[in-house]
């Protein structure tokens, strides 16, 4: 067959692909193939393939890749318990994708961060609050995790019936949360329990539901197989049980990881041999080009090689990249989507609704304008770099906490300004200015909190000053000590403070909660957070944001970092008080729980459970409330977690008025592992509470309060 007709069929629409690919790939030299097989793959003149690099990001916004509009980080967008906003932030962010994708093609440009396949969400479970990269994830829960990775997913890949928008890549699949010191060798153990009510629910989740293309295999190995080449994760789960059909890309290293570090393998050849055996057909790095090797030494067949590569070459053609671009719909988003104003107020509006209020004594906020000056101090007050987290694009321009103060009041009142202190810098040769300004104001705004440089990833530059790198992990959870230091000695000159966190992960500020008037956790809030946290603070947003994770008091509460038993970790199984529980945020208005009604009382196994609730607005302002529900087993046969969110939503109601909430939960979503490893639904009676929040350890069935409501109900 010549290399015109090979054109001719794989650059004809009308073939069906699968055709086309077995195609193109069948004239591929064992060489060719292999070249194909690493992230940044060369082109193939002779065929007409144009070198692709399948290398992109997307965290919150398409990163590394110039302008773009930045979203608050993942964490941020997780807090706002807002599924349909996911889906549309994760829709805005492949319009901009595809648009910039495209521009780079008619310019010539084919290099790294300017493709079609996203190595975004993470959906790993923030066990952890000390890891560093839990910024980046939806948080500790799987039943969030799930919804919100589902949505993110199906919005960067779309809904043409023939191509996709984007490939999304789940990551980092599948026991993967630290610590980033030891993940090129460490070995993450998790019983069968834990795995399959924690670690792979999301995963599956977004390949059952959402029909994500790529998955990202992680750096450690799990139960003793490197997670790149595990034939358990990757055929028994992942392909056998699942049905997966796309492709699987490699953490990057990671490859290279399975006989540098983990040492199960003898040789780079081995070691490539190995993991695309096991399923994992793309390698981020250039261990894949020991394959001819490894063919040579029969560790591997060419057979074997080209099922990768025909899975990797179905990618690019569902993505439309050998088609005519007048036939692929996505070919002509235009580029001044990138970075437009129904952008940036998008950015906006999932700022807001990630901000989560976490105390308001004697209704301090909203702020009055009633304020004559105000003091606006902290690290993170006036830095433009600490909105963005990590894996980020350039914004066009940002809003920091003191200019949205600013754009909002400073015609209204006098806002001074003093950073004080530096995130985690020891120097307190700012103190003096912040203290005399704090003195001289009738309130204080403290914008404090965490940073890249106190927690990301392993070696991470991005976010970090003067060329350093972010110290990973957290070995403490508590707030940074010149910080506290520094807001001590203000409370005793002013004790009008707020404190106001920009942060990825929880942070433990035992002595604001026992001393501040308010508290509000604005995480890493994107290019227009300034503009958000402002409007928060002064009343022109009613916050709504909920923690997806746990705020713990103290480190001495959390089991070992590097045990990866789900025992005493996270609400789900934990057994102390939290600082603020998972699920937790205030309102400037009330809600009322009123009429639950479980219209199915008893159900079997397969049932539904069908419930209703009125949730009245009887404060004064409008607001969003997110309705939580959460299952208890009374006398479980098996461990299982105290309680689990098994539904939600988020309503917005006007005062006065009055929402009906309706769910339908499966019973499947009740599902417990046995001792022997198997999925059990158990019979008896369970307690269901809804409300604007998780209940606490000491309240039962038998209490009603005005924001939440129990009921009980049957499996038979």
């Amino acid at each position: 067959m010549s290399n015109t007709s090979i054109t001719e069929i794989y650059q004809n629409p009308a073939i069906p692909v699968e055709e086309k690919v077995k195609a193109l790939v069948s004239q591929m030299t064992l060489d060719e193939k292999i070249s194909q097989l690493n992230h940044s793959a060369p082109s193939i003149e002779r065929l007409g393939v144009p070198a692709y690099n399948w290398w992109n990001e997307c965290l919150h916004g398409v990163g590394r890749a110039g302008i773009a509009t930045v979203f608050p980080q993942a964490i941020g967008l997780a807090a706002s318990w807002n599924v349909q906003l996911m889906n549309k932030v994760a829709s805005t962010i492949a319009d901009e994708a595809r648009a910039k994708h495209h521009d780079a093609i008619r310019n010539g440009m084919r290099d790294w961060y300017r493709g079609l396949t996203f190595w975004t969400p993470n959906i790993n479970i923030f066990r952890d609050p000390r890891w560093g990269r839990g910024q980046e994830t939806y948080g500790e829960d799987p039943y969030l995790t799930s919804r919100m990775g589902v949505e993110f997913v199906k919005g960067l890949q779309g809904d043409h019936p023939h191509y996709f928008k984007l490939i999304a890549t789940p990551k980092h699949y599948a026991v993967h949360s630290g610590p980033e010191a030891e993940r090129h060798s460490f070995n993450a153990t998790a019983d069968e329990r834990d795995m399959r009510m924690t670690y792979l629910p999301a995963f599956e989740a977004t390949i059952r539901e959402a029909r994500a293309f790529s998955i990202m295999g992680a750096y450690n190995r799990t139960n003793g197989e490197a997670c790149c080449a595990s034939p358990t994760l990757l055929e028994k789960i992942l392909r056998n049980e699942w049905g997966f059909e796309g492709y699987v890309v490699s953490d990057c290293g990671a490859i290279a990881d399975i006989y540098e570090h983990h040492k199960i393998a003898s040789s780079p050849a081995e070691a490539a041999a190995m993991a695309v055996k096991a399923g994992c057909d793309l390698c981020c790095g250039n261990t894949y080009t020991h394959l001819k090797e490894a063919v040579e030494k029969g560790y591997i067949t060419e057979e074997q090689i080209t099922l990768s590569v025909i899975r990797l070459f179905t990618a690019r053609f569902l993505l439309g990249m050998f088609d005519p671009e007048e036939i692929v719909p996505y070919a002509h988003i235009p580029i001044s989507v990138n970075d437009s104003e129904p952008h940036r107020e998008l950015a906006t509006q999932a700022a807001r609704e990630s901000i989560v209020l976490l105390k308001n004594n004697q209704d301090i906020l909203p702020l009055s304008k009633s304020f004559k000056k105000i003091a606006v101090i902290g690290p993170n007050a006036n830095d433009p770099v600490v909105l963005l987290g990590n894996y980020h694009g350039t914004p066009s321009k940002s809003v920091t906490p003191l200019q949205g103060i600013v754009n909002l009041v400073g015609n209204e009142m006098e806002v001074g300004y003093a950073k004080g202190c530096g995130v985690v810098n020891l120097s307190r040769a700012g103190f003096p200015e912040a203290l005399h300004l704090a003195e001289t104001s009738d309130l204080v705004i403290f914008f404090g909190g965490l940073s890249q440089a106190v927690e990301g990833e392993e070696g991470q530059r991005e976010g970090v000053e003067g060329g350093g790198h972010s110290k990973g992990d957290r070995d403490d959870i508590i707030l940074p000590g010149v910080q506290e230091d520094l807001i001590k000695q203000i409370y005793e000159l002013n004790k009008k403070i707020i404190l106001v966190l920009l942060n990825g992960s929880a942070v433990a500020i035992n002595w604001a909660q026992d001393n501040l008037p308010a508290i509000l956790c604005a995480w890493y809030p994107g290019e227009e957070g300034g503009t958000a946290i402002a409007e928060v603070l002064f009343g022109k947003y009613n916050p709504a944001g909920r923690l997806p994770i746990t705020f713990y008091r103290t480190v001495d509460d959390l089991p070992p970092f590097d045990d990866y038993s789900m025992k005493n970790r996270t609400y789900r199984y934990f057994s102390g008080t939290p600082l603020y529980p998972f699920g937790f945020g205030l309102s400037y208005t009330r809600f009322q729980y009123q009429n639950l009604q479980i219209t199915t009382p008893t159900i079997s196994k397969n049932g539904n459970i069908e419930l209703r609730v009125s949730i009245k607005n009887i404060g004064k302002m409008a607001g969003d409330e997110v309705v939580q529900v959460y299952s208890s087993k009374i006398s479980p046969s098996f461990p299982a977690p105290v309680r689990q969110l098994v539904g939600f939503k988020r309503i917005s109601i006007k005062p006065g008025e009055t929402a009906l909430a309706t769910f339908s939960i499966p019973g499947s979503q009740l599902s417990v592992i046995d001792d022997k490893g198997n999925k059990t639904i158990e019979s008896g009676t369970y307690v269901l509470s809804v409300g604007g929040r998780q209940p606490e350890l000491t309240e039962t069935h038998d209490n009603h309060k005005e924001d939440i409501i129990f009921a009980t109900f049957d499996i038979r």
